[in-house]
């Protein structure tokens, strides 16, 4: 498992290497491009919720499987709610939590420290997703939050010191945290930080942030949940893409009618943006309470 990592964080690091030469010979902006994998690679990590869903009602010895849908389906549609009513607030939110969920499950090996010194480290290390492009492409970056109606990070208390100081602290967190690791860990956790800077001073941030969530978060949460079905990684694989085909067709069904509908007030490239991260935040947040209730359960039994 470590080395499928050690050497999935080196492909990634070439990517981001060998991709941004062929960007700048291109020269336009791919968003339906970016639709398509997250359609196709970013959701799919999180198609197998069903199964968890099941897992975990099951150790709650509770038997009516249609009340989790009913629960994941509610939450993730008062997310999209609230977004239309409070765009700031739910935005903030999103993007704390987002930044925590990367920063934890990017981390490719056990680390347990007192709860808020964890939780803080994963967060700052997870942020580098969030302040790398608002440090190296803020224009860009703050062109798809105004689509998205969000203003926070126009503040002048977020400058480039600021930012500085952000991105040095998700460094230094990748560092402490896998400070009484291998050299592999170290490598991965340092390739990471690294491959991230690159896709931001290259790529537009979100052809930067498709190439991320897709090809390194999406894919490292994949290659977990595939040995977990089965310790042999190609009979673990194949199991995977069966289960995960039925609700990666739907969600990916739910946002194109979604998009079309939005291009009836929108530009086609707006609708998309808004229904991009609209759309994985009411996905997001329902995915990590799931992910929190099923680890917290499993540790009582």
């Amino acid at each position: 498992m470590e080395n499928i990592n050690f050497k999935h964080s080196i492909l990634f690091f070439n990517l981001c290497i060998l991709v941004s030469p062929v960007y700048y010979m291109l020269n336009f902006e791919p968003v339906i491009v970016c639709l398509f994998l997250i359609l196709i690679l970013g959701i799919s990590h999180g198609a197998l919720d069903n199964i968890k869903g099941k897992k975990l009602l099951k150790l709650l010895r509770y038997k009516q499987t249609v009340s989790f849908y009913l629960a994941y389906v509610l939450l993730s549609s008062m997310i999209i709610i609230f977004w239309l009513i409070f765009p700031n607030t739910i935005l903030l939110l999103f993007l704390i939590v987002a930044a925590y969920h990367f920063g934890k499950e990017d981390t490719v090996f056990c680390f347990k420290k007192k709860f808020f010194m964890s939780e803080c480290l994963f967060f700052l290390k997870g942020s580098t997703v969030i302040v790398a492009p608002l440090l190296l492409k803020r224009e860009e970056t703050n062109e798809i939050f105004r689509i998205l109606n969000f203003n926070i990070f126009e503040a002048g208390f977020f400058n480039n010191g600021f930012l500085i100081v952000m991105l040095c602290l998700g460094f230094l967190s990748s560092l402490y945290i896998s400070k009484k690791e291998n050299t592999n860990i170290k490598g991965i956790m340092i390739m990471d930080f690294f491959s991230l800077i690159i896709l931001n001073f290259f790529l537009s941030p979100i052809l930067a942030f498709t190439l991320y969530f897709c090809f390194l978060h999406s894919i490292r949460h994949s290659i977990t949940l595939i040995f977990e079905l089965d310790r042999s990684f190609k009979t673990g694989l194949k199991k995977f893409i069966y289960k995960a085909i039925p609700l990666t067709f739907v969600t990916a069904v739910v946002f194109i009618f979604a998009i079309y509908f939005l291009n009836n007030f929108y530009e086609l490239d707006e609708a998309i943006y808004k229904v991009i991260f609209i759309g994985l935040a009411s996905l997001t947040f329902p995915h990590i309470l799931l992910e929190y209730l099923l680890e917290k359960n499993e540790k009582r039994t």
